[in-house]
């Protein structure tokens, strides 16, 4: 459930705006004046489903003026007791609306101070925990690393063609990668490096099911996004493990050994892509796209073209790993 506020001007839009509300046949609502002169406060408690269709609604009708704000809560509980609907729009599928998703997705996407520490104290665990071949160490660092939180970004940036989006995201990716990459190697120079650790060594295995894994660790983690329930990210963080490869790849290359980091970083490259094309689905299947017609067009070019890439750069990644599977039997043989 949702509790849906519009502060609004009290002027010839808004008979419209009640025509909107009733409508998305809504629970309950009420209005009121505010301190405010010729100004409405309208407050609307919806079931699941039907948040979107009436936010755009009234952004349709308030088309051009700026001087509203439409305002959006999760219901966590209310008495008394409400009726189950029995007819078929029960079946209204449970999705937080697209400015909620849209509001999670941005700030994951950030490039701050807090992202940065973040990076680097989930690099220096991870590195240390490989290394030590520490399984717990190891999963602290995915929960703690907020790589995840641009990946999305940048799906949502596609899905919805908002080019600002997929900019900042891929900024804050970049700039997490590199941040992850440089402090493993800066600490391969302070550590042995123990490459009998099977932490470390399963960083520098490429295989198929990886591939897999990543595409449902997108997916549910998109979809959580969708369903409004955010606390679904700390499982996926663990079995997207985008750290963890990234950590490997600086241990490997400030060591010396250049082909296990190239192994790494295929993984680190295979997880972030198929994790990208995962999501871009699940937005595309959930129908999170812009309210406007000509934006939609903008946003399916978008996804038609990330998504052309992203299955480009998975065949590309899948051939190498067949290719090095058969180089490494070749040579065993």
């Amino acid at each position: 459930m949702r509790l849906l506020e519009l502060h609004m001007p009290a002027d010839d839009r808004f008979d419209t705006v009640m025509r909107a509300v009733k409508h998305a046949e809504p629970i309950d609502y009420y209005v009121q004046d505010t301190q405010q002169v010729d100004r409405r406060l309208i407050s609307v408690f919806l079931r699941e489903g039907t948040g979107q269709a009436l936010m755009d609604n009234i952004q349709t009708v308030l088309e051009g003026c700026d001087d509203y704000r439409i305002t959006v809560f999760p219901v966590e509980a209310t008495a008394p007791k409400l009726k189950e609907a029995t007819d078929q729009k029960a079946e209204r599928k449970i999705q937080a609306t697209r400015e909620e998703i849209y509001s999670d997705v941005s700030t994951g996407a950030r490039l701050d101070r807090d992202f940065i520490i973040m990076v680097v104290l989930s690099t220096v665990v991870a590195a240390i925990g490989l290394n030590s071949d520490g399984v717990a160490a190891v999963i602290g660092a995915m929960v703690i690393a907020p790589l995840l939180g641009p990946v999305l970004g940048f799906s949502m940036g596609a899905a919805l063609g908002d080019f600002v989006l997929l900019k900042r995201a891929s900024m804050t990716l970049g700039a997490g990668i590199g941040i992850a990459l440089a402090c493993s190697w800066i600490l391969s120079f302070f550590l042995a490096i123990d490459l009998q650790s099977q932490q470390l060594m399963s960083r520098a295995e490429v295989r198929l099911d990886g591939l897999a894994l990543a595409m449902a660790a997108g997916g549910a983690a998109a979809l959580s996004l969708t369903r409004g329930q955010a606390s679904a990210l700390v499982g996926v963080m663990v079995a997207a493990a985008l750290l963890p490869p990234g950590a490997a790849v600086g241990l490997f290359a400030g060591s010396g050994h250049w082909t296990l980091a190239l192994r790494a970083g295929l993984l680190l490259a295979l997880n972030v892509v198929a994790l990208v094309l995962a999501a871009l689905i699940v937005f595309r299947l959930r129908k999170i796209r812009p309210r406007a017609w000509i934006d939609q067009k903008n946003a399916n070019r978008a996804v038609w073209i990330n998504a052309a890439l992203s299955v480009l750069m998975l065949a590309a990644a899948t051939a190498l790993i067949l290719w090095l599977d058969l180089g490494s039997k070749v040579s065993v043989g």
